[in-house]
């Protein structure tokens, strides 16, 4: 059965309407909506209210069963709304005996013995990284992972989650208004939020205190469209495996000169949700293309970024997998087509990219039943190949120039560079990638102090005695692609908040958070594509100067040549390790 549209959504909506009504009108342009026809947006409620003014305010009082008031008075801020505090049945039929088990590793053969338990046992790895692996068992199936590993691994584990099922119930959406502080409420204001003219409005817009399903941001997209048309496009980059619309937002503002000829226009491109359940990508990419065209206009900055590039935001680039979340696992993580086993669908849209694909028949990239299944070839993932498609027809007759590639996933705080397949081969322009990327880590401790390691995709993994082996493939990846067959100079993989403790149920409370973070970062990537070094000359800082402020600031960085082991290591005063 589909998910139908929460009535808590269509209450999200309306309320949307009146904000961004409010926020195109003061926008030096043609309003797609005249003022006039939206009383009470401009100035306190008036005695005499519009009809669609009094059906958004009755029906956001019958869903939400809040008192009504008279004209002029605020909403009833102890009005709260309780659910079950507890998992329902199913939930706890599905999740109940589950727990997630951190493990330190620390040489090869750990390394060797827990990859191939994970493969006997058909387990869920949730992240690695060079120290540890988050796997996903049930509690039942502990005694036989511990049976197959080494004397070493016994002991080497600690729970991260003790109540699986909890937290997942507690990371879907919720009427209930736990914090009385967001200022709709607090200040007594009714349903037609303020709006506010600084970057990054998200604080004030309920469309953020929650995760939202795909049957309400398609719509939310299109309501973005309509009340901006002068630098915001709905765009279709192709159709799923189950054909739904893999949708995607195009701002931007394309000055006009007569007298120039007119150049490749430089696209950015930004896309979240491959691995379904990692919601907090998909969020975090409407938080950025919702900053990015509220902002336009009323900051210099954005509106010379719009000006200089498209930027093209693509909020799930697996559709059937982020509904199937929703609707049945809140953990699935593949995409939802056939394989050549009935009882083992989906393939990982993230290793099923054309450059360097595994084909290592004897790997879990190779069986169906995997959560890293990179499908039997090359882009036989339905979305990598409509997105890949779609990128190339994009360079060659649309006229436009991909310079840059952003692909957010969760968790672990990491930005991570090309190459992804292996570390034995070094991408040409490393210095540059990784200059750019060590910028964006700081651009997110500047914002919020939260600390992201730098380092090359294909070191990410588990590593030991100098070589990587990892518990999944790095063949197949899109930044490996977009950079070496597309041709984009920068690509990047950027995997969010946090570091284990939620993992992929991280509340809804760092949606907002986790969003302005990755939105300074985005930023800092486009002033530095203009030539603008960003925070380092702000700083005053330029040279060994800027990255030695980097290590100051909370920026760990790693690299290696040719797969040789990193022998030296320093660390600074605040305990932050930069590895060369």
């Amino acid at each position: 059965m589909r998910h139908p549209i929460h009535w808590c959504a269509i209450g999200v909506l309306l309320s949307q309407y009146s904000f961004f009504a409010a926020t195109a009108s003061t926008e030096n342009r043609a309003e797609p909506f005249p003022s006039s026809s939206l009383p009470g947006l401009q100035q306190p409620p008036c005695r005499t209210e519009s009809l669609i003014t009094r059906f958004r305010n009755s029906l956001i009082r019958s869903i939400w069963s809040i008192p009504h008031h008279n004209s002029g008075q605020g909403v009833d801020t102890k009005t709260t709304f309780s659910r079950p505090s507890t998992p329902p049945s199913t939930l706890l039929a599905r999740y109940g005996g589950d727990v997630v088990l951190r493990f330190s590793v620390k040489t090869q053969e750990e390394v060797a013995a827990l990859t191939d338990a994970v493969n006997v046992l058909f387990l869920d790895v949730w992240e690695s990284n060079a120290d540890w692996v988050d796997i996903r068992l049930s509690k039942d199936v502990v005694p036989s992972l511990l049976g197959l590993l080494p004397s070493s691994l016994q002991h080497a584990h600690t729970p991260l989650m003790h109540d699986l099922a909890q937290a997942i119930f507690e990371s879907y959406p919720s009427i209930t208004f736990e914090d009385p502080s967001p200022p709709m409420l607090e200040d007594h204001r009714p349903f037609s939020p303020v709006l506010q003219t600084s970057e990054g409005t998200g604080q004030t817009n309920i469309f953020f205190r929650n995760y939202q399903p795909l049957s309400v941001i398609v719509p939310w997209m299109r309501l973005l469209h309509s009340l901006f048309p002068s630098h915001v496009r709905m765009l279709n980059i192709g159709l799923s495996y189950e054909g739904r619309d893999i949708p995607a937002l195009r701002v931007g503002v394309h000055p006009t000169n007569a007298e120039k000829p007119s150049e490749p226009r430089k696209t950015i491109i930004v896309t979240g949700g491959s691995h379904a359940r990692e919601w907090i990508s998909t969020s975090t990419v409407n938080y950025m293309a919702y900053s990015f065209i509220t902002a336009y206009g009323k900051s210099k900055e954005i509106t010379k970024l719009l000006e200089t590039f498209d930027w093209v935001f693509i909020p799930t680039l697996n559709p059937d997998g982020y509904v199937y979340t929703w609707e049945n696992d809140r953990l699935w993580r593949k995409n939802r087509q056939h394989t050549s086993l009935r009882f083992c669908k989906g393939v990982d849209l993230d290793h099923a990219f054309g450059f360097q694909w595994d084909e290592d028949e004897d790997g879990a990239a190779s069986n169906p039943c995997s959560e890293s299944f990179a499908g039997e070839g090359p882009f036989q993932g339905v979305e990598a190949r409509r997105l890949a498609s779609w990128a190339r027809n994009e360079t060659e007759n649309n006229n436009a120039s991909i310079v840059a590639f952003v692909d957010l996933h969760s968790y672990s705080q990491q930005i991570l560079y090309p190459y992804s397949y292996s570390c034995s081969v070094a991408p040409p322009s490393l210095e540059n990638l990784e200059e750019l990327a060590i910028g964006l880590a700081k651009a997110i401790w500047v914002t919020s102090s939260e600390s992201y390691s730098v380092t090359s995709a294909c070191q990410s993994s588990v590593k030991s005695a100098g070589r990587s082996q990892s518990l999944e493939s790095g063949g197949g990846s899109p930044i490996d692609w977009f950079y070496h067959d597309l041709g984009v100079k920068y690509a990047y993989q950027i995997k969010l908040r946090d570091t284990g403790s939620y993992g992929f149920l991280l509340p809804s409370k760092n949606i907002v958070p986790t969003g302005e973070e990755a939105f300074s970062a985005l930023k800092y990537l486009g002033k530095f594509l203009m030539g603008d070094k960003g925070i380092e000359e702000e700083d005053g800082l330029d040279g060994d100067g800027a990255r030695t402020e980097v290590r100051q600031q909370g920026v760990m960085m790693k690299t290696a040549e040719n797969h040789d082991e990193i022998n030296e290591e320093e660390e600074d005063g605040n305990g932050f390790e930069l590895r060369r």
